[in-house]
């Protein structure tokens, strides 16, 4: 998960910056005022951006490194930094800055300074309607909330959480109904907003209905084959999870793998959590986090999936117009984590890229030299229908995502108590996925988000894996099919990261939504006909259907 950008997204909006125009300026802004304006916008949102990093780090720090006892220490550290990123980012001298640039995009023909001052104005307006006492409630309470969620999970009890849960989803009302009032109609897509530009629950409502009718007889297909032979997806025995995969063996292959795709150590470390997640304190600065256990595929699966999310971060413009300005923030979530799960799905889950992988695991576990290239692609790609969600296949994720949004609409509509979430929870799982939940900690408290008040979050995942097959496709239309393949099959995997970094990463926020970035690379808007079409391929040959 992409932690930094969700806490700075929910934290402090107008952590966003903006630059003065170098070289692009219009000729059209000739004024004293409108040149003053432009330059000190730029100096104060510098300043905010720089103290946002330091918030990322803080953090980093809390899930990562801070020893127990100073967690009400981090918390009032994190409210007293927000309330000061509040002031700064809309006190007298802000205000006078933004309205100098206010509706002058169009002076501009540079498309990264008419984002700039979009995106600019747009953070401060939201982020000025908001108390600084209010700011500062809601990052002390993330801090608090955070503490509380993991006290729960480890004692997988979910009363533990539930004062605090309530606490969130309440704040989070009251925060969107200030910040975007023009959405009151449906408060919930006040929380969609924050994640994912211009997307609305009615038109999620038709996504997901799309992807239910196409998933659920592909799924049932695939069970109905499971039945019929229980060996069609049997891990090979060298395969098997189990303490024969160290963690030190483990630890070092992703670190191999994670700097083979293109990541940049000198400006970031791996280390291990609860939770994988990435958190960037500006390109120059990226963390990612992962964890190792038995099941040897789900460490190196999270690397993998964390190492893309940082690539995005790593490859954000960094030229005069981009470092620390608005245009070069990633788009969205959903566009986040379609770089993550491109990495994930489209390379990991792939033939070809087993082809370089199995050998780097023959070397370090010789136990696996038994289990081809083919083995390995088909432990990554068994349908297996589980509770815990960042372990689901590619084929029953979706249904994990739609419980969750299910869940979140309910609480803020008001529809659902948060003492209920529990036994919603087991039921679903039970009429979705035919899976049985044994405890909080398998079931309502396997996530993290929630306990920092990323609520609307969740849709991001699978938005992101259609965009995924939709930029993949268009990759493998520029690259060449059989071209990509071969790099892949090698090792090689600088073709598709630079093309990605062109196409995505250095692009940034210049798009004003995910469907005009989908439109310049693919040629059509965010579509789940594209995700199914891949699914539907993949695992009829997968599972002979």
């Amino acid at each position: 998960m992409l932690q930094r950008l969700a806490s700075r997204r929910l934290a402090v909006a107008a952590g966003a910056t903006l630059a003065a125009g170098a070289g692009a300026r219009s000729s059209v802004i000739t004024s004293c005022d409108s040149e003053s304006s432009y330059s000190k916008l730029k100096s104060l949102l510098r300043e905010v951006s720089a103290l946002s990093e330091v918030q990322s780090i803080l953090g980093y720090d809390e899930q990562v490194f801070m020893p127990d006892g100073a967690a009400a220490s981090r918390a009032a550290q994190k409210g007293a930094l927000a309330k000061i990123l509040h002031d700064k980012s809309t006190g007298s001298e802000m205000k006078e800055a933004i309205e100098g640039v206010r509706g002058r995009e169009a002076d501009f023909d540079d498309p990264q300074i008419r984002a700039n001052i979009r995106d600019a104005v747009d953070s401060y307006d939201k982020e000025a309607r908001k108390s600084s006492a209010l700011a500062q409630r809601e990052a002390q309470l993330a801090s608090e909330a955070n503490q509380a969620w993991a006290a729960a999970r480890k004692a997988s009890d979910f009363s533990l959480f539930a004062e605090k849960l309530t606490e969130m989803f309440e704040l989070k009302k009251e925060v969107v109904a200030i910040t975007r009032p023009a959405l009151k109609d449906e408060p919930y897509d006040g929380a969609l907003d924050e994640f994912e530009r211009g997307m609305r629950a009615e038109r999620l409502d038709e996504i997901f209905a799309e992807l239910r009718a196409g998933l659920v007889p592909l799924l049932e297909a695939i069970n109905a084959k499971k039945r019929a032979n229980p060996s069609i997806d049997a891990l090979h025995p060298a395969l098997e999870y189990g303490k024969q995969w160290g963690m030190d063996a483990q630890a070092k292959l992703s670190r191999e793998v994670a700097a083979r795709m293109g990541y940049s150590f000198a400006n970031g470390r791996l280390d291990v959590s609860t939770h994988p997640f990435t958190s960037p304190a500006g390109p120059r600065d990226v963390r990612i986090t992962t964890r190792y256990s038995a099941n040897w595929a789900e460490g190196f699966g999270a690397t993998i999936h964390e190492t893309g999310h940082a690539l995005y971060e790593q490859g954000r413009n960094c030229g005069e117009e981009g470092l620390g300005l608005p245009c070069s923030q990633p788009l969205s979530m959903g566009v986040h984590e379609s770089q993550s799960l491109l990495w994930e799905r489209m390379v990991l889950q792939s033939k070809e890229f087993w082809q370089f992988a199995a050998p780097l695991f023959h070397e370090r576990f010789e136990f696996t030299k038994t289990a081809s290239p083919d083995d390995f692609y088909k432990t990554y790609n068994r349908v297996a229908p589980g509770c815990i969600r960042v372990e689901a296949d590619e084929c029953t994720y979706p249904l994990h995502v739609i419980l969750r949004y299910d869940i979140e609409r309910k609480l803020f509509r008001g529809e659902m108590a948060v003492s209920d979430v529990p036994q919603y929870w087991v039921t679903r799982m039970k009429d979705d996925l035919g899976v049985d939940v044994p405890d909080d900690a398998q079931g309502c408290l396997q996530d993290i988000h929630w306990s920092f008040g990323a609520v609307g979050y969740f849709p991001s995942y699978t938005l992101g894996a259609m965009m995924a097959v939709q930029i993949f496709n268009a990759a493998k239309a520029d690259l060449g099919d059989a071209e990509l393949k071969g790099q892949i099959a090698r090792g090689e995997f600088k073709p598709l990261r630079e093309w990605l970094r062109r196409k995505v990463h250095e692009v940034g926020s210049v798009h004003a939504s995910p469907d005009e970035l989908l439109m310049s690379i693919a040629g059509e808007p965010v579509s789940p006909r594209p995700f199914l079409e891949y699914l539907t391929h993949k695992y009829s040959e997968l599972y002979e259907l």
